[in-house]
């Protein structure tokens, strides 16, 4: 079983197949459960008729728990895209971080988890060589289905261990912004900008529902201070900066 080289526990699941073919780990994906503890996200990834998986999960104590292979395809993305790519169970590597979630306490991540969280990213990213803004959120991936693992979940403390892509948000302010009803090539052009990053958006020159829900993804990622859906100047500015300092593809 190829996995990480840091302690853990392995308690196999059955919702697994083969990668497809020629695809390989070039995303790593962070997901909360939503679930009370560990141990019951741990029971429901092994329940066949649940058809979720990962291959990791992270307690709030920093324990690791392996749940999957990392040659294996795990069921934990579901319909999703990035760069255009809709398959991407097949090409990444999933860490479940035990955490209450939206629907419950959604409690702060212990610094023992984060610690925990980023050992591991650390580790796969430079065993599978990803990018740093292939390190994503389940939010980012499936916009319109996900919020986790949200606005809580410390990408800046990850980005100073090493891990994903990240700038220090531009400070939220007054100004000109979009947001739901809008149209023209101001939406045109957000919407540009946010597919060219990789989010799977429609560029329609309206300020969809699709639109809003794509912009809180990247607040809760990004500019988690603020997270509403409306593109102000702090947003549309953070992500310039993103697009700006993206590091160059292999």
């Amino acid at each position: 079983m190829i996995g990480t080289r840091l302690p853990r526990r392995v308690v196999l699941s059955p919702n697994i197949e083969p990668r497809a073919a020629g695809k390989f780990p070039r995303y790593l994906i962070l997901h909360y459960t939503g679930m009370e503890s560990a141990e019951k996200a741990c029971n429901w990834l092994c329940v066949p008729e649940s058809k979720v998986s990962c291959h990791y999960l992270v307690d709030q104590d920093g324990g690791i728990t392996q749940m999957v292979g990392e040659e294996m395809r795990a069921w934990h993305a579901g319909v999703s895209s990035w760069e255009g790519e809709t398959d991407i169970n097949s090409c990444s590597i999933g860490i479940e971080v035990q955490n209450t979630g939206h629907g419950g306490a959604y409690e702060d991540f212990p610094e023992a988890q984060m610690d925990a969280v980023a050992d591991l990213a650390s580790d796969i990213v430079s065993r599978h060589k990803i990018l740093p803004q292939h390190v994503l959120a389940h939010s980012d991936i499936a916009p319109e289905r996900k919020i986790d693992p949200g606005e809580k979940f410390d990408w800046r403390f990850m980005h100073g261990r090493g891990v994903g892509h990240w700038v220090p948000p531009v400070t939220v302010s007054g100004g000109v912004f979009l947001q739901q009803g809008d149209r023209g090539d101001p939406v045109l052009a957000l919407q540009g900008m946010l597919s060219l990053y990789g989010y799977g958006i429609v560029r329609t020159g309206q300020y969809d529902e699709q639109t809003r829900r794509v912009v809180e993804a990247f607040q809760r990622h990004f500019r988690p201070s603020r997270v509403d859906g409306i593109a102000d100047h702090s947003t549309v500015a953070t992500l310039h900066a993103l697009l700006q300092s993206r590091p160059a593809m292999a």
